[in-house]
């Protein structure tokens, strides 16, 4: 007796909101990124904090475990569970997680990142108590003021040259990430920060060099920076992430073509409909699409995301113009057609920033031509 296979399940049958992500977009992004730099000559770490998800590492790997970035501890161990063995953690180390970190270390490579001495003196400690060595980059600033050492004073240099010598510390090298580059317009603008970016850690690695302090690796990146740069001459790594789903902030500031590239959006319902005010209200809010504020310096009436079609059409007409805890409200920038949106249908939001937006959710629905072909699950916690 032959059994008839089930028929694909389409979006439309999955309780929403749902998180949803198109395969083929997803592996041109990761083969875009891959071929770029192989090109530029650099060695390729993604970081994986934006899907925390084992087979997106996968496919941004190449199909193998491979080298990656990750943003928090727990994410570490749930992708070194699945075969990776080279992990940057790159975060500054918070002191508590000191002994899950040389947990981890006794069983993979894990790289670690400081930009303090008390920080390093309690590495240190901890090392020479257990008998082991950590192994660790010297975050760097780059201009955008977050985190890391300023690399044209005399500290960063001090510190270096401790780290270089210290017995619980293998030093590994600089590293740093452009997160100015988000306040671009441009692809232009996101290249000057690219270039500023390489221009900075290439100069402070020879500056190191010439003081006698070993530097094998220069690590950066950022999403639009890695789109836009055109040559990274002094850097061994780049380390984006956020360009294997793309958002609508990178579609406005030219990091992506926008309908070729955006491979993660959220399926809602539309719960109702609101013709005195132009205006109909989605099941989705801040705990599915997160409240990041949208690229406001690019178009100040952006709203939270790009609205489309559940088939995956653009409606440009309407803008999701604000959220509470579970609930979108869409304002129509034209009358609102509702009979092609009635009460019960679906729309799908690109969120404002995929990576909070995914961070709502434990698992994925992988589209392939519009039906569901798998469901992925991510790694929550930290």
């Amino acid at each position: 007796m032959i059994v008839p296979e089930s028929p694909p399940l389409r979006i439309q049958g999955l309780r929403t909101p749902a998180a949803l992500v198109d395969l083929r977009r997803l592996e041109a992004n990761a083969t875009r990124m891959a071929r770029k730099a192989s090109r530029l000559g650099v060695a390729l770490r993604p970081h994986v904090k934006t899907h925390k998800c084992v087979e997106i590492g996968l496919i941004q790997s190449g199909g193998s475990p491979g080298p990656i970035t990750v943003s928090t501890l727990a994410e570490a161990r749930g992708f070194a569970h699945a075969g990776f063995r080279d992990i940057t953690y790159a975060v500054p180390l918070p002191l508590p997680f000191l002994p899950d970190a040389a947990e981890l270390g006794r069983r993979i490579r894990l790289n670690l990142l400081l930009d303090d001495e008390a920080t390093l003196g309690s590495l240190e400690a901890f090392a020479e108590a257990q008998r082991m060595r950590f192994r660790a980059f010297l975050k760097v600033d780059c201009g955008y003021h977050r985190a890391g050492v300023d690399p044209q004073s005399d500290g960063a240099l001090a510190l270096a040259r401790r780290l270089q010598a210290s017995p619980g510390v293998e030093f590994l090298g600089i590293l740093t990430h452009a997160g100015q580059s988000y306040a671009c317009r441009s692809p232009e603008g996101a290249r000057a920060v690219a270039e500023q970016e390489r221009a900075v850690m290439d100069l402070f690695a020879r500056q190191l060099r010439e003081s006698g302090v070993r530097v094998e690796s220069v690590s950066v990146g950022s999403t639009p920076t890695c789109c836009a740069a055109e040559g990274w001459a002094g850097v061994t790594e780049i380390r984006p992430g956020n360009y294997v789903f793309f958002d609508a902030f990178q579609a406005a500031i030219g990091s992506c073509e926008a309908e070729d590239a955006l491979a993660f959006s959220v399926l809602a319902t539309v719960i109702g409909h609101y013709p005195g005010r132009n205006e109909l209200l989605l099941n989705a809010g801040a705990l599915a699409l997160s409240k990041d504020p949208g690229p406001v310096h690019v178009d100040p009436d952006c709203g939270f995301g790009g609205l489309y079609t559940a088939e995956g059409l653009p409606l440009p007409h309407l803008r999701l113009s604000s959220l509470s805890q579970e609930h979108g409200l869409i304002r129509g920038l034209a009358p609102i057609d509702y009979a092609s949106l009635p009460v019960g249908s679906c729309l799908r939001v690109v969120p404002t920033h995929s990576c909070l937006a995914a961070a709502c959710f434990d698992r994925y629905w992988v589209l392939v031509d519009g039906a569901v072909s798998e469901e992925w699950r991510r790694i929550g916690g930290w």
